[in-house]
């Protein structure tokens, strides 16, 4: 009777071990497919202001595996080629302007395909500086902050347009300050 006592125990044992990686193995491929389409990001600086502030905590839908082609007005997160401490910068910008699209600023105003943008979204009113009409290619975007006076952007050449392949997603919603929690655009 011992015999037969110790074997079922035995069973239940493995039985709630099976049962445990079991739970552990779909708790971790749920983390891993959540975290392929979605990224949490830390907004870092002022070029997004007043939109986006410093330390601002988003989350951030991935394009790159979803195959997402950016709007007009998408706040977009992307790998730039400018060289920082720790490598290659993230940057977050809105998207101005799409493949085929002309840019133009001039008086303060910025024009795409020869219409004004209204811009509601600025921190001030008018851009800084003028750029000459400028045809976005194919597989880019031009991108910009709102507060222009002290954004690194597309208006720069060091920045440049961005391709598709260097975009990681979209944001799309903040998460905190929870005074601001909620939906992006």
């Amino acid at each position: 009777m011992a015999v037969k006592g110790l074997r079922e125990k035995r069973r239940r044992q493995r039985r709630e071990a099976f049962e445990l990686v079991k739970v552990f193995s779909v708790s971790l491929a749920v983390a891993l497919a959540v975290t392929a389409f979605v990224r949490p990001t830390l907004v870092r600086g002022q070029s997004m202001e007043p939109t986006l502030e410093n330390n601002d905590y988003l989350i951030v839908k991935s394009s790159s595996l979803l195959g997402t082609v950016p709007e007009y007005g998408d706040l977009i997160v992307f790998n730039s080629k400018v060289a920082s401490k720790e490598g290659y910068t993230r940057l977050l910008k809105r998207v101005i302007g799409l493949p085929g699209d002309t840019i133009e600023i001039k008086d303060g105003t910025v024009f795409r395909n020869g219409a004004p943008l209204k811009e509601d979204y600025l921190k001030e009113t008018g851009t800084t500086g003028n750029l000459e009409k400028f045809k976005v290619e194919e597989n880019r975007v031009f991108v910009m902050g709102d507060n222009r006076a002290n954004s690194l952007d597309s208006r720069n050449r060091m920045l440049g347009t961005i391709g598709f392949e260097d975009i990681i997603g979209t944001a799309e919603f903040r998460l905190f300050p929870l005074s601001k929690i909620g939906r992006l655009k």
